[in-house]
């Protein structure tokens, strides 16, 4: 890597905030099955369907690799699976997203009521959630640190069960149980972080971009911070595959 602030930002992000929760080392999502009842309810009612689902599309299960993204105005929230780390991804089913908080543009400050715009990954498993049962994303990310309130950037992102939303992402019972189930598949095949990319829209929808860009119109750092997101974005819809995703000392995202 060419530019050491970069590695340093990268080396904050996955070190100093991608631990804040795992300072005590969460059980294993087999452990959770064991240890907890509404997880093992979970995998009772959804693990033998998400499996038949997995053999109708011909995928492979479990899965070697996770990827999870969302968007804001479109109200969904879709998973990609592979079976080896030099497959492309495929599209395994795409969530509706039951209520949104907050417009366009990241989340910049606790209470806010903002979704994130950007790029994080799973960091907790919460089979206890006030909302069935949740997955942590580890916002604040490095991006956020540099370029949110510095005092209260807020915390406690999750996509959930349930239909609230304060700034997580919820998508009802049954299907936070199929994607906890999901997720907690690839954990355990090795996958150590799961990625989760928030976009503000679907970018190749016409309806999806007239609402954003009117929305933005007027606003020359969302078009930027836009921009600099779309390219993930276009990456992925191109090769089914991730970028490498970095950020500089201004909190803009770097794609290699």
């Amino acid at each position: 890597m060419k530019n050491p602030l970069i590695a340093f930002c990268i080396l904050f992000s996955v070190i100093i905030l991608g631990s804040i929760k795992n300072v005590i080392a969460q059980p294993t999502p087999s452990e959770m099955r064991k240890n907890s009842t509404r997880v093992a309810d979970a995998y009772k009612r959804a693990e033998d369907t998400i499996v038949k689902q997995f053999e109708k599309q011909n995928l492979v299960w479990p899965p070697a690799e996770v990827y999870i993204r969302s968007f804001k105005f479109d109200r969904q929230l879709e998973v990609w699976v592979k079976g080896k780390e030099t497959e492309p991804f495929k599209l395994f089913k795409t969530y509706k997203v039951c209520m949104q908080s907050g417009t366009m543009g990241p989340k910049r400050l606790e209470g806010d009521y903002q979704v994130p715009e950007g790029f994080y990954y799973i960091n907790e498993f919460n089979p206890n959630s006030s909302y069935h049962l949740s997955l942590g994303l580890n916002y604040p990310n490095a991006s956020d640190i540099i370029l949110s309130d510095q005092n209260r950037p807020g915390n406690n992102i999750y996509i959930h069960g349930n239909c609230v939303s304060t700034g997580c992402i919820p998508i009802a019972d049954a299907p936070i149980e199929e994607l906890f189930i999901i997720a907690g598949a690839a954990k355990e095949e090795g996958q150590e972080f799961i990625p989760v990319h928030v976009f503000p829209v679907r970018y190749n929808v016409k309806k999806s971009m007239d609402y954003l860009n009117q929305t933005i119109q007027n606003n020359l750092y969302l078009k930027a911070f836009n921009e600099n997101i779309r390219k993930a974005f276009d990456y992925f819809e191109l090769k089914k595959q991730l970028p490498i995703i970095m950020v500089n000392m201004k909190g803009e995202y770097v794609f290699n």
